[in-house]
């Protein structure tokens, strides 16, 4: 099979842009050519993005590509902290029906960035990302303008929002990855961008109790929409234009987009995340949950098997490496208890202890300093410690983080406690995405980068409402039908802290098996 991609024609003035890891070593890069299923060279003239020289438009230009993370996390908790508020306006006061608000905007979240990160090599970076923030834009406002309607129009509009995120975060890490060669810049670049995760979580959470508890809880939607356009109107200004990617060789545009393999990978994601979502509201019992579940399984068989003979896969077979089981397992156990204490916190605060919505992003909001600590710490030790150790305390923190807020009283003052476990549990989201996006970086070909960021992100945000749909099972069945609400809560949260003990064990056993290939390369060496 023939290679397809980019006409890389050398150019002086771009050449240093993108430079791989190997390069800095004294190494070739990896050649597409020695790889049948390449779809893009990034290290081509036509890829390169050569962010602005002075300091003030290179932090306007960096800031605009981070609120890409910032947004998304926003949009997640403008859906969390006024959950019950929103849930009168529909009349439903159902936990199964409340958690569809946040999980149906990360499923879509985690369902299609593969796809739209395909989209973002094909069509380009910069188009994606602007395309992004205005779809981000149309679909906050439509959610607003669904009190109007009903909840299911709600939760679809919530659906819908989230593809704007999902055409946002592959393409602005893809915009940094080649603005920025490998080394401590870059690497603290990408560690703000983790960082702005809790904070804009927080601002969300802030803006959105503020206007549903003193105006109405759709102006948190209008005013988001409105901000995400003016965000896609400084992508247009402040982020270099590239040229649009040509390629060698002419293929059908279904076929380098490889719509069939996605076409099956989003339906099988979302019929297997609707089932276990689903259940949470009615029951294991109803035969078309498990019906869609098996669904979804055989359809996702078949993904992989397109992606095997398709000729520019989604996946290319380059991708799995043997780090690729290690760090997505990691992420996927630590995000799944992260979504989980995220949405019991407030449920926690809101139910038991009775405070508003405003009130309970008060008590969260230690996470965004926290989290930006962590996020800087994590940029300065990802070049002096193995990535693999920086994982494994990421583990460390988001089990700490389950379990010291699984065992609160409900009389206990709120500094006991629930004040530890939102400053550390921030730790582990900010050290688990740089250090599993570096681990994947490095194990995979110079060609296929991009990939490394989008599974990783793929895999948070779908273990992230995955997480939740395991979590309302767990509730449901063990809250004596809604009459000891507590009981609920308490047995989704020591759900979450088995998901990220899962994640602690994983990470362990990577550490050890990481640093067995180290002890034979040096002994090889």
């Amino acid at each position: 099979m023939e290679s397809d991609m980019y006409d890389a024609t050398p150019s002086p003035s771009a050449s240093r842009s993108d430079v791989s890891r190997n390069e800095l070593n004294g190494k070739l890069p990896d050649d597409p050519n020695d790889d049948p299923e390449a779809l893009t060279r990034t290290d081509t003239t036509l890829s390169a993005v050569v962010p602005p020289k002075e300091l003030w438009r290179e932090i306007l230009f960096v800031v605009v590509v981070c609120m890409a993370q910032f947004m998304t996390q926003a949009g997640l908790c403008i859906s969390i902290a006024p959950v019950y508020i929103i849930g009168r306006s529909f009349q439903t006061s159902t936990p199964g029906e409340l958690s569809w608000f946040a999980a149906a905007y990360s499923l879509t979240v985690g369902t299609f960035i593969l796809v739209c990160g395909r989209l973002g090599d094909v069509l380009g970076h910069r188009l994606m990302f602007i395309i992004g923030f205005a779809w981000f834009g149309l679909w906050s406002l439509l959610a607003g303008f669904s009190v109007w309607s009903n909840q299911v129009f709600f939760d679809c509009c919530r659906a819908l929002q989230g593809m704007g995120p999902a055409m946002l975060l592959p393409n602005a890490i893809a915009i940094l990855g080649r603005a920025y060669p490998p080394g401590l810049r870059k690497e603290m670049i990408f560690s703000f961008f983790g960082a702005t995760a809790p904070s804009g979580f927080i601002i969300g959470g802030v803006f959105s109790s503020i206007l549903a508890q003193m105006t109405w809880w759709p102006w948190a939607y209008w005013v988001q929409g409105m901000v995400c356009f003016a965000f896609a109107v400084l992508g247009v200004l402040v982020i270099p234009h590239t040229s649009r990617p040509h390629f060698q060789k002419d293929l059908p545009i279904w076929v380098r987009l490889d719509l069939l393999g996605a076409a099956a990978g989003i339906i099988a994601l979302v019929l297997i995340n609707f089932a276990w979502n689903q259940a949470a509201l009615v029951g294991w019992a109803t035969p078309y949950t498990y019906v869609l579940l098996i669904v979804g399984f055989i359809i996702f068989g078949g993904f992989l098997w397109i992606e095997r003979i398709a000729q520019c896969p989604l996946l290319p077979s380059a991708v799995f490496t043997g780090d690729l089981a290690w760090v997505l397992g990691c992420i996927a156990a630590g995000w799944s208890s992260f979504g989980i204490i995220i949405y019991y916190f407030y449920q926690f605060m809101e139910e038991i202890k009775g405070n508003s919505p405003l009130l309970a992003t008060a008590k969260w909001v230690a996470a965004a300093p926290s989290g930006a600590i962590a996020a800087l710490l994590t940029g300065f030790l990802l070049g002096r410690l193995p990535p693999s150790v920086i994982m494994f305390c990421a583990m460390v923190f988001f089990t700490a983080g389950l379990s010291v807020f699984a065992t609160v009283p409900v009389d206990q003052t709120y500094w006991a406690q629930a004040f530890v476990a939102s400053l550390i549990t921030s730790w582990g989201m900010d050290m688990s995405f740089p250090s599993g996006t570096l681990i994947l970086s490095n194990s995979m070909p110079h060609h296929h980068q991009g990939l490394a960021a989008s599974l990783v992100t793929t895999t948070v945000n779908y273990s992230i409402s995955l997480g939740l749909g395991f979590a309302g099972t767990v509730e449901s069945n063990v809250n004596d039908g809604g009459r000891n609400v507590l009981r609920g809560y308490r047995g989704a949260l020591y759900l979450g802290i088995g998901f990220a003990g899962l994640g602690l064990v994983v990470s362990i056993l990577f550490m050890f098996v990481s640093w067995r290939r180290s002890q034979v390369s040096h002994k090889s060496g």
